[in-house]
């Protein structure tokens, strides 16, 4: 078994010599916050996202896992604006103030930190320390059922054929590879099989889209609701929101019923599980308890999310207009 895993290890790594992504920052550093800081931006984010509008000026504003720590939650939301899923903006900093600025070197004590799973801490310990451990995203997930040919994506199966096959020489450049050949060979549609580095003893390369058989999605489902914007004294009144999906960020209130006012517009946005349609209406009167006021240049240092954007995109196109036909 070890010469055959020698040759499939030899192929893999001189495939990723050849082909891998190595220019991704967070692969040319052993610095444990930035890898930490990719890993959690890169679970729900294409790379691309990640790299070009959202990794360098995160570090910019904060350059280490103590200066997570020491900022306001409301500041790393801020710094998180835009890349959605804001749960693990939250997560970074419970985390950073659990460990003091330090990140743990062993598996265990970093799946103990909130928002870190089992996948992301040996990813952490394999690329900043080193250690054999293997990783199980998305991409491996994919590779590993195709190679063994297995029709359902069960974790603990998975997570025994990640041991199995684990190249515990070369943890680092094994599992980057292994990354890179499900983004780049072993794709959900079309896989390029005749230039996989496994394909001579790839058990599902016959018929490699079986593996795993896809799980049918179901509809995603249409929310609709009312935006509330209300406008007094030259500020708008905004609530900061403390429900679970977008904890902690700024935003204008929301209901189920039609408030009275007058109708700016609809929106709509789509989350991960279903898709929200708003009507956002200006009310007149003030509903329910505002956690502050706040005037446009105010507003534009608060975290909002990308759906409070809207409305309020919404709100000032219509106010232009009516400007404008006044004059």
């Amino acid at each position: 078994m070890v010469p055959f895993l020698n040759a499939v290890h030899d192929r893999l790594y001189a495939w990723y010599q050849a082909n891998g992504r190595h220019d991704l920052p967070w692969r040319q550093t052993d610095d444990a916050y930035r890898i930490y800081l990719s890993e959690i931006m890169l679970q729900q984010t294409q790379v691309k996202t990640v790299l070009e509008r959202f990794y360098f000026p995160f570090l910019k504003r904060f350059g280490t896992l103590q200066s997570v720590a020491e900022a306001p939650l409301d500041d790393v939301l801020k710094a998180w604006e835009g890349l959605g899923y804001y749960t693990r903006a939250k997560n970074l900093h419970h985390s950073a103030l659990t460990c003091q600025g330090i990140l743990p070197k062993t598996p265990e004590e970093l799946g103990g930190l909130k928002g870190i799973g089992k996948s992301t801490a040996h990813a952490i310990c394999a690329f900043a320390y080193r250690q054999a451990l293997p990783i199980l995203d998305a991409n491996v997930k994919r590779v590993l059922c195709r190679y063994f040919a297995l029709h359902v994506k069960d974790e603990n199966v998975l997570w025994k054929k990640a041991w199995k096959l684990l190249d515990t020489k070369r943890p680092f450049e094994y599992n980057q590879a292994m990354m890179d050949l499900g983004s780049m060979v072993c794709t959900p549609k079309n896989p390029t099989c005749h230039v996989c580095p496994m394909e001579l003893t790839c058990q599902g390369k016959t018929n490699p889209e079986n593996y795993p058989q896809s799980v049918k999605k179901p509809k995603i489902p249409i929310k609709k609701r009312f935006a509330s914007v209300v406008f007094h004294e030259g500020k708008l009144g905004l609530i900061q929101r403390k429900e679970r999906l977008l904890h902690g960020l700024w935003g204008f209130v929301q209901t189920d019923e039609k408030p009275k006012g007058r109708f700016l517009g609809t929106i709509t946005h789509t989350y991960s599980h279903f898709k929200l349609e708003l009507q956002v209406v200006q009310s007149q009167y003030f509903i329910g308890t505002f956690d502050g006021w706040f005037n446009e240049e105010e507003i534009a240092s608060l975290a909002l999310s990308t759906v409070d954007k809207k409305i309020l995109r919404c709100w000032r196109s219509v106010m232009q207009n009516v400007v404008s036909n006044t004059d």
